[in-house]
């Protein structure tokens, strides 16, 4: 077994050691979210908790950790009666993203039920977390009914699984953490939600911290066990710390005046529902225990609010999470009580051990400290511009709400909100023999199955016997998530301020829809001469977002360049993952004053058209690529004016899709062309 890296090793990082230690202090607090980019330490902190953690007395032999001292009386295991017990480290258990709903939560063996009607259970990660540490890498690309699985267990503290009648219980609480890149994806609101605390982490831009970080990192890695060593005392100092801070934690005093500064934080903040307040309370007593004190103070409130409330300000999902410290300051200032002084004179509130320090340095912030220097990578930024006229961004218009986009026919997509598609979840619509694991029975079919053998079988009594050839596998009709790829004309043509506004504000509102529907997206742009994929295909629609308001426009138009860059984005997405269905919505006024890229090798350069019919017939040909895929597509007619050509509608033909003016993007009538063109055939 390798050698952890140790958790006082971990260079700076303050409020993420520090949400993981109030956590080990107090479980109750809910978990912790770590939000940050690549490359943060978010993984080797989490699980250098483990080895901090307390050692726990279990049952001898219970698979589910129950506490000799007041063991679960529902146990599946049970019921324990007075016996021998041992003592464990706590345990970190970590959940596969492709993890099954049975590997979570447990698995009932099915065949003995129907039999022999025996309960034979086989846990799952859940019982094995049951008084440790649960371990979410990338929880924001777990499937939603795995994470509300997992997040009602945390909600309750026990596991219920459910199969045909047959039910089975067992204790399941645990410190939950879950680890994310926001650049991947986001989490739904009310999921953030349940997660306690939310820490965003990001790189030091500090040359003097970063050298300190490679040189431990490659320390450890030459000679895992030495690194360890020398950080032994400083772990063995952080562990009997948290167990002071357990024992003390019951005797620690939340004055009136500290839950006055609660309420109207969580009040001025506008947070949704109480949970916010309940814990901010539990996460300032924590604060109050980690430092050696019985009284929470003032201090304790506002790190408590630093961590407990940033994630919960997001009011759409673009909003970025954070907190305005200076209301906070005039918050708790205006409703501090005899209760909850400020306590500048209190020596230690918890500095000097690791995480202790409460305040994110200067470089450590949600920014990273290079949030001017985005969009990155030129793509879309105005550093990209080659050719005359151009002008700069236009800010979207106001959002709207959208009908529900859906590709025809029944899909095996990944799980989400969008079209129909065979999907582990759903209604049931049939059965079929299983393949490999049984993981949804289908009772009636089964037993359909069993019953014209049981007198061959010889069965005498009132079971019924059942062979593994009888069993038979619920086939399920759900919603799956699509690819959503928006292919924007960004050239002079369409560079009426007034005109680009709706077409952002268009195409935002369809983000908004994207998202809520857990679908990928992509945005491809074209001008000038060439076309850009400006985000590639990715779940984090807040991305596509920002791209999208940051960019320009000017430039002729290659349209047809445009069109054979969202070719090739499909092609080679489809070789990622086959299953997930596109769906190409192109925002242009139809017209084409470019081919070269076209005409060259994809993506740069070539000879420029001087207009005229090459560069539109050069388009034309590009869309029949499209149709000849089959790729639904739908083409926003952005032409206005008395005068109109009705390219956008020639094109949409050729691409067999169909057109909408730019007149008719309203909230229902958009959506609901969309949804008619790609005719969503539902069953009554």
């Amino acid at each position: 077994m390798s050698t952890p890296f140790p958790f006082t090793a971990v260079v700076g990082q303050d409020d993420l050691r520090l949400a993981l230690l109030l956590n080990a202090v107090s479980p109750a607090v809910g978990g912790v979210l770590v939000r940050g980019e690549k490359g943060t330490a978010k993984s080797t902190a989490v699980r250098a908790l483990s080895a901090l953690m307390p050692v726990v007395d279990v049952v001898s032999g219970c698979r589910f950790s129950c506490d000799p001292a007041a063991p679960d009386p529902a146990c599946p295991d049970g019921p324990h009666g007075p016996g021998a017990s041992e003592s464990r480290p706590a345990r970190m258990v970590e959940l596969p993203v492709g993890a099954s709903e049975d590997r979570l939560v447990g698995a009932l063996d099915i065949e003995r039920a129907l039999a022999e009607g025996v309960k034979a259970f086989e846990p799952g990660l859940l019982a094995d977390a049951h008084r440790g540490i649960l371990y979410v890498d990338e929880v924001n690309l777990l499937h939603d009914h795995l994470v509300d699985l997992l997040l009602d267990a945390a909600a309750m503290g026990a596991s219920y699984v459910e199969r045909e009648g047959v039910s089975v219980r067992h204790a399941a609480r645990f410190l939950l953490v879950g680890t994310m890149n926001p650049e991947e994806g986001e989490l739904r609101p009310q999921l953030l939600d349940r997660f306690g605390l939310t820490v965003e982490v990001a790189a030091s831009r500090e040359p003097d911290q970063r050298v300190e970080v490679v040189r431990r990192r490659l320390a450890h890695d030459d000679d895992p066990e030495a690194f360890a060593a020398r950080w032994a005392d400083e772990e063995a100092a952080v562990r009997a710390r948290i167990v002071a801070a357990r024992a003390l934690l019951p005797s620690v005093r939340l004055g009136d005046g500290a839950l006055r500064q609660i309420a109207a934080t969580c009040a001025a903040f506008e947070v949704d529902g109480m949970r916010a307040d309940i814990v901010m309370a539990r996460t300032a007593t924590a604060l109050a225990a980690w430092a050696g004190r019985t009284e929470v103070l003032a201090e304790d409130v506002r790190q408590a609010a630093l961590l407990a409330l940033p994630h919960r300000r997001r009011r759409n999902p673009f909003d970025a999470p954070g907190l305005d410290e200076d209301k906070l300051d005039e918050t708790l200032e205006e409703f501090g009580g005899q209760d909850t002084d400020q306590g500048d004179d209190d020596p230690d509130p918890g500095p000097d051990g690791p995480g202790g320090g409460g305040r994110p340095a200067p470089d450590e912030g949600p920014a990273g400290g290079d949030t001017a220097a985005r969009p990155e990578s030129g793509e879309g930024g105005e550093p990209q511009a080659s050719g005359a006229g151009e002008q700069s961004p236009v800010r979207a218009a106001e959002p709207f709400r959208t009908k529900t986009l859906s590709v025809p026919g029944l899909g095996e997509g990944a799980a989400g909100r969008r079209s129909r598609a065979r999907t582990e979840h759903g209604r049931t619509t049939g059965s079929r023999r299983p393949r490999g694991a049984l993981t949804k029975l289908h009772l009636a079919a089964t037993v359909r199955a069993a019953a014209p053998h049981q007198r061959a079988r010889g069965r005498s009594g009132p079971g019924l016997v059942v062979r593994r050839d009888d069993l038979r596998q619920a086939t399920r009709e759900g919603r799956e998530g699509n690819l959503v790829l928006f292919v924007v004309d960004a050239s002079g043509s369409m560079a009426a301020r007034q005109r680009m506004g709706a077409v952002k504000g268009a195409v935002l509102s369809l983000l908004l829809d994207a998202y809520q529907r857990r679908d990928k997206v992509g945005l491809v742009t074209f001008r000038g001469s060439a076309a850009e994929v400006a985000l590639p295909p990715t779940s984090s629609v807040d991305a596509a977002a920002a791209r999208l308001e940051s960019l320009p426009t000017g430039g002729r138009t290659p349209l047809a360049a445009g069109l054979l860059r969202a070719h090739e984005v499909l092609r080679v997405e489809r070789l990622r993952d086959a299953a997930r269905r596109p769906l190409v919505v192109l925002v242009t006024d139809g017209r084409a004053t470019d081919g070269g890229a076209a005409r060259s090798a994809p993506g740069r350069g070539g000879g420029r058209a001087t207009g005229g019919t090459e560069p539109v017939a050069l388009a034309g040909r590009a869309a029949r690529l499209f149709a000849a895929d089959g790729i639904a597509s739908v083409v926003v007619d952005c032409e206005t004016g008395p005068v109109r050509l009705g390219l956008a509608g020639r094109l949409a033909g050729e691409l067999a899709g169909t057109a909408v003016t730019l007149d008719e993007l309203r909230a229902d009538s958009i959506a609901g062309l969309v949804r008619e063109v790609q005719g969503d055939r539902r069953a009554a």
